[in-house]
């Protein structure tokens, strides 16, 4: 069962929404950033799961981009 992110980013990617991919992107990467500036616990797990986020909608934006390629 995929993941809610991966949902998500495939609803995006068949709406050819790239302004949510990028968005959602951002928001990710400022969520990251933030964890990584904390101290006083342990956020390797939630800093890991983000990343993997990123990666997630990285590769929608890359389908994005090769279907909007092959329609033009």
């Amino acid at each position: 069962m995929p993941s809610a992110i991966e949902q998500i980013v495939d609803t995006y990617v068949r709406l050819k929404n790239r302004r949510g991919l990028e968005e959602l992107m951002m928001h990710r990467q400022r969520l990251a950033v933030d964890l990584k500036g904390r101290s006083g616990y342990d956020f390797s797990l939630p800093i890991r799961q983000i990343e993997e986020e990123i990666a997630t909608i990285e590769a929608g934006l890359g389908a994005l981009r090769s279907a909007l390629s092959a329609a033009a």
